[in-house]
């Protein structure tokens, strides 16, 4: 069980070379008692981005602040607080930053998922 805000969690860059100003925080996972999965905070910088890439799991997203591009699967998706998005597995798919301020979702993935 955990109760917290997160301020208080401490964010590591996303280390990608196909990543630029991206940083995650871990909110609740497994070490806080939610068996097989992973919730992160994503907060990607002015003009960033995350790698585009594909794997085997799925992942739900739900932007919280700024403006944002999903590209999925050969098209792309603007992003604003309160869009929400499933990325099925295999699916490629990357996250940019469009707007002037931090973009930042939520991102839940299956354990595996979460490296």
């Amino acid at each position: 069980m955990i109760v917290s805000h997160e301020a208080n969690v401490k964010s590591f860059k996303v280390e990608n070379v196909q990543a630029k100003e991206a940083t995650m925080k871990v909110l609740i996972s497994p070490k806080e008692g939610w068996e097989g999965h992973v919730m992160r905070m994503v907060e990607v910088g002015k003009n960033g981005f995350t790698p585009k890439h594909t794997h085997d799991w799925p992942h739900i997203n739900y932007v919280a602040k700024g403006k944002g591009m999903l590209y999925l699967d050969g098209k792309d998706y603007e992003l604003k607080p309160g869009s929400f998005a499933y990325v099925p597995a295999g699916k490629t798919h990357q996250f940019k930053n469009i707007g002037e301020e931090k973009f930042v979702f939520m991102c839940i993935v299956p354990e595996e998922g979460h490296k």
